[in-house]
């Protein structure tokens, strides 16, 4: 003990002067102005696909460079581009067993423009049985590198259309995925589909601090995107600003980016991502996610919807899996004698853990958690019109970052590394 004691002390030295930094860097000022630019008319909700989303891009390069970060992969721009495929399904018919089924009981995400398959065509047949939702049981194959045919159980009728936006937008791929909603289980069918494609990019906005453990790598992220435009304005309102979901968040790294560019005390080399197409599905941290080797990736803190009090008040916040790793006791200890406190997830039946930008890395054993305060239970204004700039708390904001600041800075600087997800209890 007589030797850790030194250590110890500089430690709290440290603390307690970065703390006072953090007061100049993270404020109401800076986090306003960001917050509000982020989820003004004029970005007109930041949806995929879209030239506002665009804008929102460029302003998020603009912050980054004059935060002095490092442009991804030394190119001459943050942007991190990939390619997605955008299809309309013009038709889709199936006969199982010599029965025809019912118009809208197929649904298919491929990059295809013709798809004719039957019992010989090589596709895997899976019935998904009836479950909580439809949507987590698919999940697992959209990852695999395969070619199936998803007999989806009668009692996911209800959602079942709502599969369709995975048709709309995916990445290009050799691999189709189609969906029949059926009870039955056929020993013979033919399926016939087609449909129009259209190749589009979309780009994360990446930034990177460089450290002197080049392979010890420390993510600090959130989602630029949003819902866009309505066509059926309520009250002469018709944009999706997602002032909470997710400008507060992505408030969050360009502020959290400007800290440590300038503290200059990391070792770790720190990567700061503002993801595109999370609301269509994940699409922009996936490709994130398989840039990295997962082994080299020491934490990510994914930040998402904290304009507002969590249930305990000020002061506070949840991290999703707060139980499959140790990261959430490291950030406690760091905020020792503070007021602020980060609480295991209170929502437990809404599967967080799997429902944000976090989940691909933390899929791949990556302590991937996301940070939040909103009321998920209750949040009035989560995909609304109304998650307007006048709903946030700025204060609010202004302490959670501070914290994610001052927690962070054990692992940031090398001195911690939290455990690791068991990956075979991921979904």
């Amino acid at each position: 003990m007589r030797f850790l004691a030194p250590a110890l002390i500089l430690l709290s030295l440290t603390t307690r002067l970065s703390a006072q930094d953090v007061d100049k860097i993270i404020n109401a000022t800076t986090v306003e102005q960001v917050e509000r630019t982020l989820s003004a008319d004029d970005m007109r909700g930041r949806a995929s696909f879209t030239p506002d989303i665009e804008k929102a891009a460029d302003y998020i390069e603009s912050r980054f460079k004059a935060a002095g970060l490092r442009t991804w992969n030394g190119s001459n721009s943050y942007r991190q581009p990939f390619a997605m495929i955008q299809a309309k399904l013009v038709s889709a018919s199936a006969t199982l067993d010599g029965q025809e089924q019912p118009e809208g009981h197929v649904l298919v995400m491929s990059s295809a423009t013709e798809l004719s398959v039957d019992e010989n065509s090589g596709f895997e047949k899976v019935r998904l049985k009836a479950g909580p939702t439809i949507f987590t049981e698919i999940q697992h194959y959209f990852r695999e590198k395969k070619n199936y045919l998803l007999l989806c159980d009668t009692s996911f009728a209800a959602n079942f259309p709502r599969l369709a936006r995975y048709g709309r937008q995916h990445f290009k791929s050799p691999f189709s995925v189609i969906f029949v909603l059926t009870a039955a289980d056929p020993a013979h069918y033919s399926i016939k589909i087609h449909q129009e494609i259209k190749e589009s990019g979309l780009a994360n906005v990446v930034g990177i601090l460089p450290g002197n453990k080049k392979d010890e790598i420390v993510i600090f992220s959130g989602h630029y995107d949003h819902l866009g435009v309505t066509k059926s304005p309520v009250k002469g309102d018709s944009i999706y600003n997602g002032a909470n979901d997710d400008a507060s968040g992505t408030t969050a790294v360009i502020t959290l980016a400007d800290y440590f560019a300038k503290q200059k005390k990391h070792k770790r080399t720190i990567v700061f991502a503002a993801f595109t197409a999370e609301e269509i599905g994940e699409y922009g941290s996936q490709y994130f996610s398989s840039q990295f080797d997962p082994a080299e990736v020491v934490a990510m803190f994914n930040i998402e919807m904290i304009g507002s009090e969590s249930k305990w008040g000020g002061n506070s916040a949840f991290i999703t899996g707060y139980e499959r790793t140790d990261m959430g006791k490291i950030l406690q200890k760091n905020l020792n004698g503070s007021s602020f406190t980060f609480y295991p997830d209170p929502y437990p039946d809404q599967q967080l853990f799997y429902r944000s930008d976090n989940a691909s890395l933390a899929r791949q054993g990556v302590p991937a958690h996301t940070i939040s305060t909103t009321q998920i239970d209750k949040d009035k204004y989560y995909h609304q019109l109304t998650d307007e700039i006048g709903t946030i708390d700025i204060a609010n904001m202004v302490r959670i970052i501070k914290a994610i600041a001052l927690s962070s800075t054990s692992i940031v600087d090398g001195v911690d590394t939290p455990t690791r997800v068991d990956t075979t209890q991921v979904r």
